[in-house]
């Protein structure tokens, strides 16, 4: 049961780590942009539901969709000061942008919040279910943060083979230039981009903190490395890439944890990813780019 139980453990991390990989993987499938600061706003809409719950008292529901609000025009704002001007700049001038990004954001929440720890309230209030006796404990965090994965990756994909602003992605994905050609305003469509990615940041803010519930200004870092992680892993630019990654990457590291080393757990993590990419450069379900003539 013990196995079981790990694997059910990881892939509630894992699917955290989707729901991060899959604003990296939109952004970067649609404009061609890392975005480093992603991580951030993690932990921005982690503090915005931690203010309306605990300050305001606010229910659990309401503050999630407060938060979502509020990282979504983050991440609209973001892409118009920092990232709009960059649309024909290098990619090495739009990651240091990136990394700039990151550190404001980090450093305004240090402002803001301060550097101590808060206790972060979880968002989920069921324990969860046991069988065979109590031997196996799945968590009420770990089962709706899986739920919430599958079903938004659905609704996803949905959106974007099924309706004109998820076409417009596709197309402006495959070809900028052709895009403009038929109409499409590209400049929105990026913008659209951002905010859905930003929206899902609050969403996989708030299911971590449920799950790890100590919030600090730096509480979205590493979790948005790994993100980025799963990304590439499962094939950066493939929604359902970024959920298979995501998963993976969690079983990956919470079975390292307990079967290996606590402390050598990220670096497997990331062992693992260089063997992928050595075996298959674009990751799981990636596809390979053609290079224009």
């Amino acid at each position: 049961m013990g196995f079981l139980t790990y694997l059910v453990n990881g892939l509630s991390l894992g699917s955290v780590y989707a729901l991060i990989a899959l604003g990296y993987t939109m952004v970067y499938g649609i404009a061609k942009m890392l975005n480093f600061a992603h991580g951030d706003v993690i932990m921005i809409g982690a503090y915005v539901v931690f203010m309306c719950m605990s300050n305001s008292g606010m229910p659990a529901v309401v503050s999630i969709v407060i938060s979502i609000v509020c990282c979504t025009a983050l991440g609209m704002i973001i892409e118009k000061i920092a990232y709009k001007p960059l649309r024909k700049a290098t990619n090495l001038a739009v990651l240091i942008t990136a990394i700039g990004v990151s550190y404001f954001l980090q450093n305004m929440a240090l402002m803001i919040f301060g550097s101590n720890p808060v206790s972060f309230t979880s968002v989920i209030n069921w324990e969860g279910l046991s069988f065979a006796d109590g031997a196996l404990k799945i968590t009420g965090n770990a089962i709706v943060t899986i739920i919430t994965c599958v079903v938004i990756m659905i609704v996803l994909m949905w959106f974007v083979k099924n309706t004109k602003p998820g076409q417009a992605m596709r197309a402006v994905s495959e070809d900028k230039e052709a895009a403009v050609l038929m109409g499409i305003n590209v400049n929105a469509t990026i913008s659209l981009t951002f905010a859905i990615g930003s929206g899902l940041a609050a969403i996989a803010g708030a299911l971590l903190c449920s799950s790890y519930p100590s919030l600090t200004p730096y509480t979205g870092s590493m979790p948005g490395i790994k993100a980025f992680t799963a990304a590439v892993f499962g094939g950066i630019g493939s929604i359902p890439g970024a959920l298979v990654g995501g998963l993976l990457l969690g079983i990956i590291e919470i079975l390292a944890r307990a079967y290996i080393s606590s402390q050598l757990a990220d670096a497997i993590v990331f062992a693992v990813l260089i063997i992928v990419l050595l075996v298959k450069p674009t990751g799981i379900l990636g596809k390979q780019i053609k290079e224009k003539v």
